[in-house]
């Protein structure tokens, strides 16, 4: 059995933001070799999420205003008197809390097994950030 590990970077570009990573998660699966096992994917941060679903402009659109709507940027959080890094991000933290921070998905003969309408989400809840991460270990045979 191998274990490897990979990091993906990135940046957002805005406040809450769905990025779709599966195009890159499947090119680093190919490039490993392996047949069969589990990848599981973590995002390094407490206000960025991953998330398994559907990718659809509409529905993406849907999903940040019901996040938006939900738990308000505005609302009355203690978090945000003393923030550690300066930034009012107790919403952030907050909808984190509705969501995963990893996702573990099956490999089977060298590819995700994911359905057909499902892709794999960095969601950004306190952007724009210039550096985020989503770690990636996979456990698996050739």
């Amino acid at each position: 059995m191998k274990i490897l590990r990979h990091r993906l970077e990135l940046a957002t570009t805005a406040p809450i933001q769905i990025i779709d990573v599966t195009a890159q998660v499947r090119d680093w699966l190919a490039s490993t070799g392996v047949k069969d096992g589990l990848l599981t994917l973590i995002s390094l941060h407490t206000t960025a999420r991953i998330n398994v679903n559907e990718r659809e402009t509409q529905l993406e659109r849907d999903i940040i205003t019901f996040l938006k709507r939900f738990v308000p940027r505005d609302g009355d959080y203690l978090h945000n008197l003393e923030p550690i890094d300066g930034r009012d991000n107790a919403h952030s933290h907050l909808i984190g809390l509705l969501m995963n921070s990893s996702e573990t998905i099956p490999v089977a003969d060298g590819a995700l097994v994911l359905g057909e309408w499902q892709s794999i989400f960095f969601i950004e809840l306190d952007g724009p950030r210039p550096k985020r991460g989503i770690e990636l270990q996979l456990l698996g045979n050739d």
